[in-house]
């Protein structure tokens, strides 16, 4: 079994079923066990259309039986199951998920790059990450989630609280 890092994120439909609904599923398969999930945060979108609604993110932690290429396969097909259509850059989703980290893995394939290519960039990622893995040490930097945190601008992103 191997630790690995999740990101969700949805910004289309009943997103935060959708994000919870999605967990559930995972938590489902031979081999994958839910270990741990983040608070969910409602963000702006990045680099997107200000039309866009905003997104509600988390992370969850796993641990794995699967390959980083097999549980790819899983949570690309885990979106289809819950309506993504298409994987173009900047659109609105009903669900993303992205792997962000394997253990200690450093992989680079046209496929799939583990940790996350910008995952260090991205305070939707690294404010739910480091609120359940906050010591994890990213392996291509050498640096804890923690830390990585402390280097970007976090004012986008809100915790969700429910009404």
């Amino acid at each position: 079994m191997v630790n690995c890092a999740i990101a969700l994120g949805s910004n289309q439909g009943n997103s935060l079923d959708t994000l919870e609904k999605s967990l559930t599923a995972l938590n489902q398969i031979p081999g994958i066990t839910l270990k741990a999930t983040s608070s969910w945060y409602q963000t702006k979108p990045v680099g997107t259309p200000e039309s866009q609604p905003d997104y509600f993110n988390g992370c969850a932690l796993l641990s794995v039986e699967q390959t980083p290429e097999e549980l790819l396969a899983i949570l690309q097909a885990t979106e289809i199951q819950f309506g993504r259509v298409g994987k173009g850059t900047l659109q609105a989703r009903t669900l993303d998920l992205d792997l962000l980290l394997y253990g200690d893995v450093v992989l680079k394939t046209p496929r799939l790059t583990i940790p996350h290519p910008r995952m260090t960039e991205r305070a939707f990622v690294l404010v739910p990450l480091a609120e359940i893995a906050p010591d994890w040490i990213e392996p291509v930097s050498g640096t804890k989630i923690v830390k990585l945190l402390r280097n970007v601008d976090t004012s986008g992103v809100q915790p969700y609280v429910t009404a």
